[in-house]
């Protein structure tokens, strides 16, 4: 079954410096249908001013996943860990038994991503930070693993921990690709649109659009467009 989530319905903050949308509840969002599926806690899509961004702030047992859509974020902690991560980047991050960090727009140019929280399958692990540049080439048969927790993964993908795999990358137009899902899905339109197929329906995503994918152990995906799109397979 799939269940659309159309960028307009999201819930929307905008402090100037910062253009948010939540698909789940997040600070002063609350949407009590909307509290997260299942370990996937938070899928925040983010617009940064330059010379802005979040100042230091403690975090406690979440794995958080940054995708730099646009732009660069510089990134410190209490860990003594710093880097640039750019477009086309990925960073995670390990809060574990705790850790302070800072994410700025140090740029003159905007900056948008997708923030991801999934919960931990273990707690009070030693923090960790690292970040990693993937192929931008447009995928012909399947997306590129980006993040994952099986011990398989670990030289292919950034680790995280917990037993979830999160896919990315670009498909061209017309381009037609098969995906098998694990637990369940959420999926993210960075860019273009794409048509998502299952044995029962079928929705046309748009960019900033979500899906929630459950009870299906593969989809068909249809770049309707140039496309960019993120699949986030995390357990209940």
């Amino acid at each position: 079954m799939i269940k659309h989530y159309p960028f307009q319905q999201l819930g929307k903050t905008d402090h100037h410096w910062l253009k948010a949308n939540y698909h789940f509840s997040f600070a002063h969002y609350y949407n009590p249908r909307r509290m997260g599926f299942g370990t996937l806690r938070v899928i925040n899509d983010d617009w940064v001013a330059p010379n802005s961004g979040f100042p230091a702030h403690p975090h406690k047992n979440m794995e958080i996943i940054t995708f730099v859509r646009s732009g660069e974020v510089a990134h410190q902690d209490s860990k003594g860990n710093k880097g640039i991560t750019t477009s086309g980047e990925v960073q995670v991050m390990s809060t574990g038994t705790g850790i302070t960090h800072s994410e700025y727009n140090l740029s003159k140019e905007p900056l948008t991503l997708f923030q991801v929280w999934i919960e931990p399958n273990q707690h009070n692990v030693t923090p960790r930070w690292d970040s990693k540049k993937f192929p931008q080439q447009h995928s012909h048969d399947e997306l590129p693993l980006l993040v994952s927790g099986f011990d398989e993964d670990k030289n292919k993908a950034l680790f995280i921990h917990q037993q979830a795999r999160i896919f990315g990358g670009k498909l061209k137009q017309g381009t037609q690709i098969n995906h098998l899902i694990h637990h369940q899905a959420y999926v993210l339109s960075s860019q273009g649109q794409f048509e998502i197929i299952d044995n029962q329906q079928s929705i046309i995503m748009k960019k900033g659009d979500g899906a929630e994918i459950i009870q299906q152990k593969n989809i068909t995906i249809n770049a309707l467009t140039d496309t960019e799109i993120i699949i986030i397979d995390a357990p209940r």
